[in-house]
């Protein structure tokens, strides 16, 4: 596992896959033959997750090879991280919600030996040990194996799921507010009320090859309840029409500004906003934290050599720049701060997700319908 930190490295990445493995995609997507076999998955998410690469140029770039039919597997998967995004944004209270709950949560267990020994990898179930190593180490793991995990965190170690998805936070390269969240919430049961996600041995065996042995799960757990519901919210996500001679904020998920669907606009200052562990409620792991650091500098190389002038600012500085734009950072650590400061600014979105959201009211199966003319509008 090796992700260069670098929008070059990303779409070398990109072209490689997509010429040697994107045919057999859908075969061979939920096999994980461990994380020195990786070939069969794209391994983009971290890219795609802070805007180094965009779904556009991955889908593109996939139809240009193959046809829709071909590829509909894969631009599902691209897109689910679209899905989950619009599906919070119409629920932001979800995130709250969950950050409210953590904190509670964190106070109980502090001293619980059972998570303790999860998060340390000493459990009595050999592969989530070997996983919890995988993610310290890589800051990835396979998207069938998330869940596996997830399913073995909740039901057999019977740990709060709140907790479980701070831990990905912590470590993931991909990690974001909503697909992580969700996703958990989903494995749980409480995401889509009543179904929930149960790893069992012989799913495991065989999507691993049989690499491993001792899988003794909670295989007849039901469903977490959760009390809450949440509505969904009329949002305007629409842009200020004359953008224009102010000031710019890029955040972490933003981060190839040059290709953007802004790039031709003039800015007064563009700045580079970075968010250190102080101003999180989630703290993230020193990998992390360095991986996004160094995706950052790469965004201020590029713009300097496209003699786009532009500074690196700490979050907590950006309340001291006036009449500015910022590049919308979805619900999450940027836009807690955002609000919780009491900072107004107008946000940029995105067109696809101006688009897409509005798909994303319901669950995914609705909105894998729309995928063909969500592509059809911007092919």
């Amino acid at each position: 596992m090796n992700f260069q930190t670098s929008r070059a490295s990303a779409i070398e990445k990109l072209d490689n896959f997509i010429e040697k493995n994107l045919s057999d995609y859908s075969k061979q997507r939920n096999f994980d033959y461990g994380p020195d076999k990786r070939s069969n998955v794209s391994c983009l998410s971290p890219y795609i997750t802070h805007g180094i690469i965009s779904e556009l140029e991955v889908i593109d770039k996939s139809l240009k090879k193959y046809s829709f039919a071909k590829n509909e597997k894969f631009i599902q998967e691209v897109l689910w991280r679209t899905y989950w995004k619009g599906w919070l944004e119409l629920r932001p209270n979800v995130w709250t919600d969950y950050l409210v709950e953590l904190k509670k949560i964190k106070e109980d267990f502090k001293n619980n030996q059972n998570y303790k020994n999860a998060i340390e990898g000493k459990t009595n179930v050999e592969c989530f040990n070997y996983w919890i190593n995988e993610l310290k180490k890589n800051n990835y793991l396979h998207n069938h194996t998330r869940m596996w995990f997830a399913s073995i965190w909740i039901f057999t170690l019977e740990l709060p799921w709140q907790l479980g998805a701070e831990f990905f936070m912590q470590h993931l390269f991909d990690g974001d507010a909503a697909s992580n969240t969700l996703g958990w919430r989903w494995v749980a049961g409480v995401q889509t009320q009543g179904k929930h996600y149960l790893a069992t041995e012989w799913n495991i065996k065989k999507f691993t090859n049989n690499r491993f042995q001792n899988i003794k799960l909670n295989e007849n757990a039901t469903p977490k309840v959760s009390e809450k519901t949440y509505s969904v919210l009329k949002q305007d996500f629409n842009n200020p029409h004359n953008i224009e001679n102010k000031s710019l904020l890029i955040f972490e998920n933003n981060l190839s500004f040059e290709v953007s669907d802004f790039q031709d606009n003039n800015f007064k200052e563009i700045y580079l906003v970075s968010n250190k562990n102080e101003n999180r409620s989630i703290k993230l792991s020193e990998q992390l934290v360095k991986f996004k650091s160094l995706l950052i500098e790469d965004q201020i190389r590029r713009l300097k050599d496209k003699s786009i002038d532009c500074k690196l600012v700490d979050i907590s500085e950006i309340k001291n720049i006036d009449n500015c734009y910022g590049l919308y950072p979805t619900v999450g650590e940027n836009l807690d701060y955002i609000n919780s400061n009491n900072l107004k600014m107008d946000f940029l979105y995105r067109k696809l997700d101006q688009y897409s959201w509005q798909y994303c009211n319901k669950g995914f199966f609705n909105f894998k319908n729309y995928i063909p003319k969500i592509i059809s509008i911007f092919s």
